[in-house]
């Protein structure tokens, strides 16, 4: 197919990160909701002076620099067309599984860099602050987000990179309500039987890794009754309207980008 000069060509931006990015249990749970990558795009898209965009969500359950560079390699991010802009988030896996965080965390985060320069020389890598999080490892403190992103902005600051503060957006809508960002996650064991009732069907499923029935809500509509169940605000991973938080600022940061590009 020959391409039309007049069309203008996409811009190409690709999102790396952990399950915080990916948001795989939403992706499946809500099909209807948009995803990260498309709430980028659309914010874009409603900008009629900007370029159009395509934008790659590559996050993963689990994920950590270190097992992103075991697998680049074997992946066709490192072997497709080039991407414009390349966007980072890791830190909340990494604190959990390295022995030396704050040696091997900014040492792997370089890795990556180089790995990213080579594959993508004309792309701008930006970093990312991860957002607030706890979970149930006990690694997780009120300040490891201070002692994850401290790492990040050093890595910015070394290797003279942009860097995106989702943190601090995430941490004041969060001000609006602690919980109104993240979906509730629960077995269904845990919560008394008289309510199993008000759970939408379609949001239970089996645990993959033991078969156990586990509930999940992606708003506040069974917090009154179950606000006093213990762990059932223990899980702090993006709803639907925590995504829409996070696209806001990747879309905030590439707009006048691509504005300028246009422009030129």
């Amino acid at each position: 197919m020959v391409q039309d000069d007049k069309m203008p060509t996409k811009i190409r931006i690709l999102l790396l990160g952990d399950s915080t990015l990916i948001g795989s249990v939403p992706r499946e749970m809500i099909p209807t909701a948009d995803t990260l990558e498309e709430i980028v795009r659309k914010l874009l898209e409603a900008e009629a002076d900007l370029p159009p965009v395509d934008v790659v969500n590559r996050g993963r359950d689990g994920d950590s620099i270190d097992l992103l560079l075991s697998r680049l390699d074997e992946e066709d991010a490192a072997g497709q067309a080039p991407f414009d802009f390349i966007f980072t988030r890791y830190g909340l896996n990494d604190i959990c599984v390295l022995q030396d965080f704050k040696t091997e965390f900014p040492a792997n985060y370089r890795k990556l860099i180089s790995r990213l320069r080579v594959d993508h020389p004309e792309a701008e890598i930006v970093l990312e602050t991860v957002i607030p999080y706890v979970g149930e490892n006990p690694v997780f403190t009120e300040n490891t987000h201070e002692i994850i992103n401290a790492q990040v902005r050093a890595v910015a600051a070394a290797d003279e990179l942009p860097l995106l503060d989702q943190y601090g957006p995430y941490a004041d809508e969060l001000q609006r309500g602690p919980y109104m960002l993240s979906y509730r996650r629960l077995g269904l064991a845990a919560i008394p039987k008289k309510y199993h009732a008000l759970i939408p069907p379609e949001w239970i499923r089996n645990e993959p890794s033991t078969g156990d029935p586990v509930a999940y809500m992606f708003d506040n509509l069974l917090d009154i009754h179950l606000a006093e169940i213990p762990g059932w605000f223990l899980n702090r991973h993006p709803n639907p309207a925590g995504y829409q938080v996070i696209g806001a600022q990747l879309a905030d940061y590439l707009a006048p980008r691509l504005r300028k590009r246009a422009n030129a």
